[in-house]
This record gives structure tokens, C-alpha cells and sequence, in this order.
């Protein structure tokens, strides 16, 4: 499976690091990942994390702007597998 998202780099947030500052990723574009192509079994729990967090993301951002079967579909789409 492959996704492509766009992302931005940003600054991350300071950890007191002595290697200085560094950056992190925000993603630009949010669309749902379809999981009816994933074999959950082959996931690992990090990668599972991940997931739900990015779904969790995009339900967050895009719900507001949604309603009625469209908002539906949204949330189909991104509950956690």
C-alpha cells in the first residue's frame, strides 16, 4: 500500500536536547486511509497506533466542516481498526 500525504515542516517542540532545535512534520492534506485493504494481522501495535491517530486527526478537522452522509462516510472511514 502506498500513501502519499503532503507535509510541512515545522518546528518541533523544545525538549531541551543538546543537539539543538529540530523539526517535525504537519501534515497538509487529510484524507481517510482505506483499511479494507489492510491485513490487521500484519500490523504492529505501533503501526496500529499510528493509524487511529491520523484518523483521529483528520475526523477532528474535517467533522466541523461535514454533515449528513458525507459526515457519515467520514466517520465509517476513519474509526480505529
Amino acid at each position: 500500500m502506498r500513501v502519499e500525504n503532503l507535509v510541512l515542516n515545522v518546528p518541533a517542540p523544545q525538549v531541551g536536547s543538546e543537539f539543538g532545535e529540530f523539526l517535525e512534520f504537519e501534515t497538509l492534506t487529510l484524507c481517510p486511509i482505506d483499511t479494507r485493504c489492510l491485513e490487521r494481522s500484519l500490523l504492529r501495535a505501533d503501526e496500529i497506533a499510528w493509524l487511529n491517530g491520523y484518523h483521529r486527526v483528520v475526523a477532528e478537522r474535517l467533522a466541523p466542516r461535514l454533515d449528513g452522509r458525507a459526515l457519515d462516510w467520514l466517520r465509517r472511514r476513519t474509526a480505529p481498526i
